[in-house]
């Protein structure tokens, strides 16, 4: 065999041997903030969505998004009524901390949608904040238009994109 023969069945075998993990990136394939969901979070570790003590519970019933009208970072009276249920159950659980993510549709640049996405991650922890959840338990990121729920270029889609995201966290991981 001579080394050229050598060096592409050595390649071959590297080749091969790196996809032998189907789960590398994680449940669902996807990894952190791809399409497997929710950052790549495994959703069987937030608890039983009946315990009114757990993550799930807060997700599925108080519920962890708001959403905005276009170009807007002003609260709705809805959105004002969830974060309401959202700061009891924090005050509540004093164990728990909170990301605020910040989202945009895909109009716009880059970074206004970004700015516009920490606006709302910001509104929220403002009224958060408000209803007495320590600032200290409280960070916000933007994700501007990065990481969409509903990706087509009409109405639909675009208004289920424009939202924040309370993501609960142990205490210490804010």
């Amino acid at each position: 065999m001579n080394k050229f023969s050598m060096i592409l069945l050595l390649a071959g075998a590297l080749g091969v041997s790196a996809c032998n993990n189907p789960d590398r990136f994680g449940a669902g394939g996807a990894g952190a903030g791809g399409a497997g969901g929710a950052g790549g979070i495994n959703t069987a570790s937030l608890g039983d969505p009946n315990d009114p003590n757990s993550p799930a519970y807060f997700n599925q019933t108080i519920g962890d998004t708001v959403r905005f009208s276009v170009d807007q970072s002003i609260l709705t009276m809805e959105s004002q009524n969830v974060l309401a249920g959202q700061a009891q159950w924090m005050n509540q659980h004093p164990q728990y901390n909170a990301v605020i993510e910040g989202h945009a549709d895909e109009q716009g640049t880059r970074e206004y949608n970004i700015a516009l996405g920490a606006r709302r991650a910001n509104a929220v922890q403002e009224f958060l904040i408000a209803q007495g959840v320590s600032p200290a338990r409280l960070r916000t990121v933007s994700y501007g238009k990065e990481r969409p729920l509903a990706i087509c270029s009409d109405e639909t889609c675009y208004a289920q994109n424009r939202r924040a995201v309370t993501v609960i966290t142990v205490g210490g991981g804010v």
